[in-house]
């Protein structure tokens, strides 16, 4: 984190400027470069649920929808939750709408946490995850993955967990690493939350968007874990929705009512005429779902040979987004972050550097993450640009 000090700013945030995303994306714009740095599709949804907004506007539906969410999307939420891992939620009292993923994330620690409360969490990170804990007055416990594979160590994940440690937070699949954390891993996790009376709060975010048929095990289907454990999702990614920012979270009415309490004071509700289209697409055949992860998994396939040939170490990824590469083959001294700043005029291509997603920054410093979440044109003049690299 910078060492300067911003004035005004809470000693809380001190250290999070402007994301990583916004510098970045703004420099793809000011140069013209392919944007392979925020993770968001070049391309629309599917057209019903498109056109179900556009009739919920046309409708009238306009105003503020009920403090939970509109009883048509919690309804296709536990709908969801039922048909995908047979968890049954009563719409009423356990599941609430939020303002994407990122608003239940925010709502859900700031509901939870004390001040001293620590949370163990998985290294590298969603860049949202280390200021929700701070805002909550929390302390992050990292357990790194290690890659290539991103596997973790589970005396390193128990030793993690204190007598202060009051939850876990997992995201499976994981950004920025691709990571779908396996069943025996999930196990372990659990058995340590039921073993110390944790709670889990699950990043779902990405559960549909998975390859070379990996299976995402939802942490609430495990025994004795429905009753501790807050899920989280979106329909952004699923539905290439990503600007609608329309969440959720599912669990127990008691978690649910704490992230509530939160969660009522940030947005108050938000996505009115949104939330009957998502609620839509929930509802979508599985020939959907499968759909959009064989549609990522050829632009994965279409964008890592070209990482390669470009001189790139690259790490294999199963699921979201996202791919992550070691530049040090192109770049000895392993500077990511001005590896990253460099790229857009070197040859015109964004990515991300992988440092800031890292508590223990020094870890991520030689990688940086590329999203293949584009048209195959894109990716493939994105490739073209890279191969620059590879020429000197």
């Amino acid at each position: 984190m910078p060492t300067t000090r911003s004035p005004y700013l809470t000693a809380k945030l001190q250290g999070f400027g402007t994301t990583i995303f916004a510098e970045m994306s703004a420099l793809a714009t000011a140069t013209g470069s392919i944007n392979l740095g925020q993770g968001f599709p070049d391309t629309d949804g599917p057209r019903e649920v498109l056109d179900a907004a556009i009739a919920a506007i046309n409708d009238g539906l306009n105003q503020y929808p009920p403090g939970p969410g509109m009883p048509v999307l919690r309804q296709a939420v536990a709908r969801h939750q039922q048909r995908f891992y047979d968890l049954t939620y009563d719409p009423d009292t356990e599941v609430l709408i939020t303002t994407g993923a990122t608003e239940a994330l925010a709502g859900a620690m700031l509901g939870l946490l004390d001040t001293g409360d620590e949370v163990v969490v998985f290294d590298p990170l969603f860049d949202s995850y280390a200021p929700c804990i701070a805002m909550a007055g929390a302390v992050p416990k990292p357990v790194p993955l290690r890659p290539p594979h991103y596997t973790f160590d589970p005396e390193q994940f128990r030793a993690a967990v204190t007598p202060r440690t009051k939850l876990i937070l997992l995201n499976t699949p994981h950004n920025p690493t691709g990571r779908v954390f396996t069943q025996a891993e999930m196990q372990c996790i659990a058995d340590i939350a039921i073993e110390r009376d944790l709670i889990v709060l699950t990043d779902e975010v990405y559960e549909h968007l998975r390859f070379d048929g990996a299976q995402h095990i939802a942490m609430a289907s495990l025994p004795g874990m429905r009753e501790r454990t807050l899920v989280i999702s979106s329909g952004g990614k699923t539905f290439n929705t990503t600007g609608w920012k329309v969440g959720w979270l599912c669990g127990p009415a008691p978690l649910v009512q704490a992230a509530r309490t939160a969660k009522q004071f940030l947005t108050y509700v938000s996505s009115g005429p949104f939330q009957p289209a998502i609620a839509v697409g929930l509802d979508l055949p599985d020939e959907f779902f499968r759909g959009i992860a064989a549609d990522l998994q050829a632009k994965r396939d279409r964008l890592v040979p070209g990482l390669c040939a470009a001189g790139f170490d690259v790490y294999p990824t199963s699921a979201t987004y996202f791919v992550t590469a070691d530049i040090r083959p192109i770049r000895p001294d392993g500077d990511g972050m001005a590896f990253c700043r460099e790229l857009p005029t070197r040859c015109g291509v964004v990515a991300i550097p992988n440092e800031v997603l890292y508590l223990d920054r020094a870890a991520g410093r030689h990688l940086v993450r590329f999203a293949f979440c584009k048209r195959p044109e894109v990716l493939d003049e994105a490739v073209q640009r890279l191969a620059t690299l590879a020429a000197g």
